[in-house]
């Protein structure tokens, strides 16, 4: 009678372990230095800070750093099936095309590139969520639209989530921005996962 006590103990001990592991939820960003942390530790990253907040308010919740400096879309999408099945996400942050566009490379290679990620993802019953990403002005008024604009249509015709460019508001404050003038500072990394926070939640949700 003990033994079988202690084995239906045992029985519901691990079905209750089961349980809490299938509803955890797993969101993987793939991103460039924006979210890789460019001259930062990662512990400093956006990430970093997005995952000590949900250790307790969403503990359901398990994010994960795939965002590597220099990346672009065709890397990305190179390397995306190792992510997929390393980590089996649930949802997707593609935060992509930064430096596709600095370097000017040709916007429907970008666009081809990015649909093709969503595409790969969804076909294995990921959620996706896009970053909208722009370019610096200097590049030219036409182009930059070009760009943004290439985000808003992969989005609709993906019907996936448009994320608002979380550098929109940072780059305008010296004190969040590098010398580079490009990448964001650490003090920036709070307001960046302030920002963010909300989307992530809804895509991961």
């Amino acid at each position: 009678m003990k033994n079988f006590l202690l084995k239906t103990c045992l029985f519901l001990a691990l079905l209750l372990v089961i349980r809490s592991v299938s509803a955890n939820v797993s969101l993987v960003v793939l991103g460039d230095s924006l979210s890789a942390g460019y001259g930062l530790s990662q512990e400093q990253t956006w990430v970093a800070e997005l995952d000590r907040r949900w250790e307790s308010s969403h503990p359901d919740i398990n994010i994960i750093n795939a965002s590597i400096s220099g990346e672009t879309t065709r890397g990305g999408l190179r390397r995306l099936e190792g992510v997929l099945e390393r980590h089996k996400p649930d949802a997707l942050f593609i935060e992509l095309g930064g430096n596709d566009g600095l370097r000017g490379f040709d916007l429907n290679t970008v666009r081809s590139n990015l649909k093709q990620i969503i595409d790969q993802a969804q076909q294995q019953g990921v959620k996706v969520g896009l970053s909208q990403v722009m370019v610096p002005p200097n590049y030219g008024q036409r182009f930059a639209e070009q760009f943004q604009k290439m985000f808003e249509e992969v989005a609709e015709e993906k019907n996936v989530t448009l994320i608002p460019f979380f550098m929109e508001q940072i780059a305008t404050n010296p004190d969040y921005v590098q010398d580079d003038g490009i990448h964001p500072t650490a003090e920036a990394q709070p307001k960046i996962a302030d920002f963010l926070e909300p989307y992530l939640l809804k895509l991961a949700k």
